[in-house]
């Protein structure tokens, strides 16, 4: 996959070579007040390959430890800058530091069925049972 780097953008990693995501990192500090959000620049363009999305995912050290969490969604044809919008669900304001790793991208392929409107859906087992129909 290509990707291109902002000056000073750091290239995507992965811990380990088996890792689904791709860490990425913070171009500039920024700080994250007590229960807000903000948003944060990568630097990095990817050229997510057609029938492919990527998936930013919460890093799990800083949700455990420092309470932030992001999600987000990267279409194919999308090569701006990943830019993160995070959320500080704790008490304290948390400073993102330039270099920190913050969000990882996970790379999945995906169907883009054609659409069709009908008046009626199949009748299935749950139908239309929603939240807590399961009985938990």
């Amino acid at each position: 996959m290509k990707v291109m780097l902002d000056p000073g953008a750091i290239m995507p990693t992965r811990a380990h070579p088996t890792d689904a995501g791709l860490d990425l990192y913070a171009l500039k500090a920024v700080t994250i007040p007590a229960r807000g959000r903000a948003t944060v620049d990568t630097g990095v363009h990817v050229a997510i390959p057609e029938g492919y999305v990527g998936m930013l995912k919460s890093k799990s050290g800083l949700n455990v430890k420092r309470n932030i969490l992001g999600e987000g969604v990267i279409d194919s044809g999308y090569t701006g800058p990943i830019v993160v919008k995070l959320y500080n669900q704790g008490d304290e304001d948390v400073t993102i530091e330039a270099g920190m790793k913050l969000i990882q991208l996970v790379i999945l392929p995906i169907l883009t069925p054609a659409l069709e409107q009908v008046d009626s859906l199949d009748e299935t087992d749950r139908g239309a049972g929603g939240f807590g129909s399961t009985g938990a």
